[in-house]
């Protein structure tokens, strides 16, 4: 079993932090090594094709879930509350769907307040998918995809918000 099915499902399976990490663990591709993820990371964020506000936006989404599904796991029995953010990051596809599908720059938000509501969306979702339906123990491409059909809502917001702005400025 992948360790993100035998965390959800409560199989005596056990993987290390490192394992998940280097990707000494089975599983599907891109859902394995880590490292390499953020390797990849590194050279789309060099090159400017990747959105470094997608990534950490995303990232602080992850933790401010995992934080509070850590403290709703004193009241509830479900073993992925309390899964930490770092073990959440290693596990599954969290990372390469953050740093290969989230940053696609024809489907996400293309202002960088729109960036930044996108990515939070998409860290929510993605963690609160995994800790709560059982029977969908991933959750990133389901996450990305809500947040793909909300990414012009949030454009269209930060843009408005502009002009409002701009047109309360002119007026005074």
């Amino acid at each position: 079993a992948t360790p993100l099915l035998a965390q959800s499902s409560n199989l005596e399976v056990s993987y290390t932090w490192w394992n998940m990490f280097y990707g000494n663990i089975p599983g599907s591709i891109g859902e394995t090594s880590t490292l390499a993820i953020l390797i990849g990371a590194s050279i789309l964020l060099i090159t400017g094709i990747g959105s470094w506000r997608v990534m950490l936006s995303t990232c602080i989404g992850l933790i401010s879930t995992s934080l509070l599904l850590n403290q709703l796991s004193a009241v509830s029995d479900n073993p992925m509350f309390e899964l930490s953010a770092v073990e959440h990051f290693v596990m599954g596809g969290f990372a390469f769907g953050m740093v290969f599908m989230a940053t696609d720059p024809v489907s996400s938000a293309q202002t960088n307040s729109g960036r930044w509501m996108y990515g939070l969306l998409i860290g929510f979702m993605a963690t609160l998918i995994r800790c709560i339906n059982p029977a969908y123990p991933e959750g990133m491409m389901l996450a990305i995809l809500f947040a793909n059909a909300f990414a012009p809502l949030f454009d269209y917001s930060v843009v408005q918000s502009h002009i409002k702005k701009r047109q309360s400025s002119y007026e005074k």
